[in-house]
């Protein structure tokens, strides 16, 4: 739980993030009971923290990891984002920067570093109850955006490669500048391999693109600008060996897996973008319809059990498309339609937000608030 006097980092500010103040859930022993709580604090967790709060719902967020923002937070700071609408491009931290401050505007409680292992419905009070190693929380609806669930980069499998992890080997990039004036190898046919190479290029010396296949999974238009760039993508090439000395990378063995051809090159760094092996961990064993990994939903995005909700990567239906702007529309429907079970009389749709007063931020001090339109003078 995020405790008293502890404040999430945002662009080098501190801010309030709804903490569990002494008394705020009733009388001592009396469990405190969330209109929703959230797991997963990721783009589409914040967002929907946002519309929850737009609702007027009490709001609490549970995410395994020490910061918000998933992957894009811990994986892609520094990658830019071409398909948010609004930002031709946008760099992730910064997306991730807005979306902390648009999601914890209405001031929702926030607890990192928790994993939720199980899931109970609760007779007295009337409310679910998840258990994390931490404790129990309670709520009367629930919001799964738990992305692609738990996740770990697919390493390459060379003899050694371990040992060159963070000195040569970089399964994610923290730091631009950890590639500057380098000769960098990146592996993979996929979004990630392709948007890496343009958002290096330029901080690295030289870029090489090995894909085992001559079909790729990236955008036809990331592929165009990449070759458009003067990248060399080398197609049904694979990484066969490493070739270091005086303990530094210093190149690489490559091998054709059509014609056998073998071939080194020169690098100092290698980047594999193979994508991730992810598991939903305790959620695969709740009470809910999951195929694959992904959970099922219907077209208010409640899952099998009546209050539960999932939005994002991890939701799943006829014609899913796993992209942030379409989680963004899930959270929203998700949120609307958990308000219309807490309060029959509402209504789903929640009305233009450009019709409502502003709110107002919570900064370090919580006794001090800053409109929305002044917030760039605390940025």
């Amino acid at each position: 739980m995020v405790s008293m006097g502890t404040w999430p980092l945002v662009a080098g500010k501190l801010w309030y993030a709804g903490q569990k103040v002494k008394g705020r859930g009733g009388m001592a022993g009396t469990p405190e009971i969330f209109d929703v709580t959230i797991i997963g604090g990721g783009p589409v967790g914040l967002y929907a923290a946002y519309y929850a709060g737009l609702r007027q719902m009490k709001t609490k967020i549970i995410d395994s990891l020490d910061q918000l923002g998933g992957q894009l937070a811990t994986l892609y700071p520094e990658k830019y984002i071409y398909d948010v609408a609004g930002f031709p491009h946008v760099v992730a931290r910064d997306l991730v920067k807005n979306l902390i401050e648009q999601g914890l505007q209405y001031h929702p409680t926030v607890h990192l570093s928790e994993t939720v292992r199980t899931l109970q419905r609760h007779a007295t009070p009337d409310c679910y109850v998840l258990t994390s190693e931490k404790g129990e929380h309670y709520t009367k609806t629930l919001l799964i955006c738990a992305g692609a669930g738990a996740f770990q980069p697919r390493k390459i499998s060379l003899p050694g490669a371990a040992a060159w992890e963070s000195r040569g080997i970089y399964y994610a990039v923290s730091a631009k500048e950890t590639f500057a004036g380098k000769r960098l190898l990146i592996i993979g046919g996929g979004d990630s391999a392709l948007d890496w190479a343009m958002n290096l290029h330029g901080t690295a010396s030289h870029i090489t693109i090995i894909h085992r296949r001559n079909q790729f999974r990236a955008h036809e238009d990331s592929i165009a600008r990449v070759l458009g760039m003067g990248v060399p993508i080398l197609t049904f090439w694979e990484l066969k060996e490493l070739v270091t000395a005086d303990n530094v990378l210093q190149g690489v063995i490559l091998v054709n897996n059509r014609s056998h051809e073998v071939r080194t090159i020169q690098v100092d760094a290698i980047l594999p973008q193979l994508g991730f092996i992810s598991s939903l961990g305790a959620i695969h064993d709740w009470p809910i319809k999951i195929e694959g990994h992904s959970i099922l939903v219907n077209q208010q995005m409640e899952t099998s059990m009546k209050g539960i909700f999932a939005a994002g990567d991890v939701a799943g239906y006829a014609g899913k498309l796993k992209l942030i702007v379409t989680g963004f529309g899930e959270a929203a429907t998700a949120i609307n339609y958990a308000k219309t079970q807490l309060d029959p009389k509402a209504r789903a749709f929640p009305g233009h937000s450009s019709e409502m007063v502003p709110q107002t931020l919570t900064t370090i001090n919580p006794g001090k608030h800053a409109t929305v339109e002044e917030v760039d003078h605390l940025l």
